[in-house]
């Protein structure tokens, strides 16, 4: 192209206000939640307004957490999803086998703005959750309101929704078994400790069924396949806003953060920073409690969240008196034999 015509295109572009900044920012980004009423939050408070603000086409996916396929990605170097939504003990054994990219995070944000837990060299907090009990108060005037109760199969006769894994499965039945919140790992710790707790499952294990998916737990109170279940607090908050009235206990909350983690090998990493980037903000986390009943991680945003929406929330001071937060270095070093101990004792 002669340079006067060259000049002149250029010229009509910065007239119209495109800058190579922002043509910078258009291309493509797959990220993948957990599905269901959560995504449905992430999509408002992050999905939506980063590709409004950035112009970079975003497409969704949704996974369960089985990390096989993220796996078969980064082993075949054919990587289609870029950014994932995990759990605490999913970053670290993913970061630690190689599955997600280490960040730059003078490309996110100061590590200082947000709460410890929030960091990794592999993720960002995104949210914090808990797993609380819950059952239907339209079909019980009066139902359990701990753990210790979730477990009396008298006084509330019927099945009880548990996720289909150790991982706060264990936790929980310590809890109801009387130990301390703050004792909770010491007992868990210890092969006594680990035997008490599947000693007390085995308590109510006819009476159980597991659930895989958060949506799953809900819907199964809601149709009453079960009295009462475990579940995520958000969940129970998300039904309520629709006219469910689920129960919404603190008492016993085991808490945890979710990351946002980049896949190895993504061919959108720029696109996929820029997105963590926007999510982990104040102003986009300060959002997402209107969506969903989560904490958040940016300490601006814990401030700024409005008082009626952070009296639901698993980090408000008063929520936490009796809460156990998740444990990911125990996990990380005891989770793949509890895990297999766990799936023997379920079939058996």
């Amino acid at each position: 192209m002669p340079y006067r015509k060259l000049f002149s295109a250029l010229m009509l572009l910065a007239c119209l206000g495109v800058t190579s900044a922002s043509l910078a920012d258009s291309g493509n980004l797959t990220v993948v939640g957990a599905g269901g009423v959560l995504q449905d939050a992430e999509r408002k408070a992050f999905f939506e307004p980063f590709a409004k603000s950035s112009g970079v086409s975003v497409t969704e996916d949704s996974y369960s957490g089985q990390m096989a396929k993220v796996r078969a990605m980064v082993a075949s170097g054919s990587v289609s999803w870029d950014v994932m939504q995990v759990e605490q003990n999913t970053l670290l054994s993913g970061c630690a086998e190689g599955l997600f990219e280490e960040l730059d995070w003078t490309r996110i944000g100061h590590q200082e703005d947000f709460i410890p837990e929030a960091y990794n060299e592999c993720g960002v907090g995104a949210f914090v959750w808990s797993m609380v009990p819950s059952y239907d108060k339209s079909k019980l005037a009066e139902g359990p309101t701990n753990w210790a109760d979730f477990w009396d199969i008298q006084k509330w006769p019927g099945k009880r929704g548990f996720r289909q894994t150790a991982k706060m499965t264990l936790e929980i039945a310590l809890l109801a078994d009387g130990v301390p919140a703050t004792e909770v790992y010491d007992v868990l710790s210890t092969k006594g400790g680990q035997d008490r707790a599947f000693a007390k499952l085995d308590q109510i294990k006819p009476d159980i069924i597991w659930w895989t998916s958060g949506a799953e737990s809900l819907e199964r109170l809601a149709s009453g396949d079960v009295v009462a279940t475990a579940t995520f607090n958000g969940r129970v908050s998300a039904a309520n806003a629709t006219g469910k009235n689920f129960a919404l206990i603190w008492d016993g909350q085991v808490y945890g953060i979710d990351y946002w983690a980049i896949v190895k090998g993504s061919a959108n990493r720029e696109n996929a920073e820029k997105f963590i980037a926007f999510a982990s903000s104040d102003a986009a986390q300060s959002v997402f409690p209107q969506y969903m009943a989560y904490g958040v991680t940016n300490k601006k945003a814990i401030s700024s969240v409005k008082p009626e929406l952070a009296k639901d929330l698993p980090t408000t001071e008063e929520n936490l008196k009796t809460a156990v937060g998740l444990n990911t270095e125990f996990w990380a070093d005891n989770g793949e034999a509890l895990e297999a101990r766990f799936a023997t004792w379920r079939a058996q």
